[in-house]
């Protein structure tokens, strides 16, 4: 009987073994799935006519939530609003490596330092942020935004990183991309906009939710103004979108 017994606890020993052995598997062919997914996504995100989403668009999808995006080709979008963006966002979009490592440096010594946190993310963090993470602020989101950023530069071409950019930021609540901003905000395409209209879509960007580029504030004025003087001197650092 005691025998039995003892068989029986160790038959239970077993199984709880080979169960955990077998969450543990389970588990990490997940997360292997969840690291090599963004990469097998992004080799898709290299063919043209292929128009990624954002998380964010989905998750509106998701909620049944009203939605307003369409797709324009890079080609087809104002040079304005290309240069406009580049000198609000990423100046040095063209000569980085999907990480501004000089300008990271600074908001980490900063933050050492106890001051205010300053924006480091490029365009091409952005991008990949908005195509793969969530929105929100955590070291451990930004964690994974850095190899990804650096992935998303690597497989995709610059113009194509920008392009995708355009295509999925959000520019107010329910509006992705610039062709539905453009339309919904001064009623033409995107690709007829003016310097200066470019200029307060590129101002709008940072914080979509409550800035609008038709009633902007003193402050939008403003920076809009040194946008457009910087985006009238973009041609050097535009170069790898034309």
């Amino acid at each position: 009987m005691e025998k039995d017994f003892n068989q029986n606890k160790d038959d239970g020993d077993d199984t709880a073994k080979s169960a955990g052995k077998g969450c543990l598997r389970l588990v990490f062919k997940i997360g292997l799935f969840l690291l090599i997914l963004p990469i097998l996504l992004l080799g898709i995100y290299k063919v043209p006519f292929v128009h990624p989403v954002s998380t964010l668009m989905l998750k509106d999808q998701l909620l049944l939530q009203t939605m307003e995006r369409q797709w324009i080709d890079i080609d087809d979008i104002s040079p304005h609003l290309v240069n406009a963006v580049m000198m609000s966002e990423d100046g040095q979009f063209c000569s980085h490596s999907g990480v501004d490592w000089h300008q990271m440096s600074l908001v980490v010594k900063d933050a050492v330092n106890g001051e205010p946190a300053r924006g480091a993310s490029t365009i091409t963090m952005q991008t990949a942020k908005n195509l793969f993470l969530w929105n929100g602020r955590s070291y451990f989101r930004k964690a994974l935004e850095l190899p990804l950023s650096m992935a998303t530069d690597m497989v995709l071409s610059k113009k194509r990183v920008m392009e995708i950019y355009l295509n999925i930021a959000e520019w107010g609540p329910g509006i992705y991309g610039v062709e539905a901003a453009s339309q919904y905000y001064f009623k033409r395409s995107a690709s007829k906009l003016t310097l200066q209209q470019a200029s307060l879509l590129a101002v709008t960007l940072p914080n979509p939710a409550v800035r609008n580029p038709t009633k902007p504030s003193r402050g939008m004025v403003r920076t809009a103004n040194i946008i457009q003087n910087r985006a009238k001197k973009a041609g050097p650092y535009v170069a790898c979108v034309r």
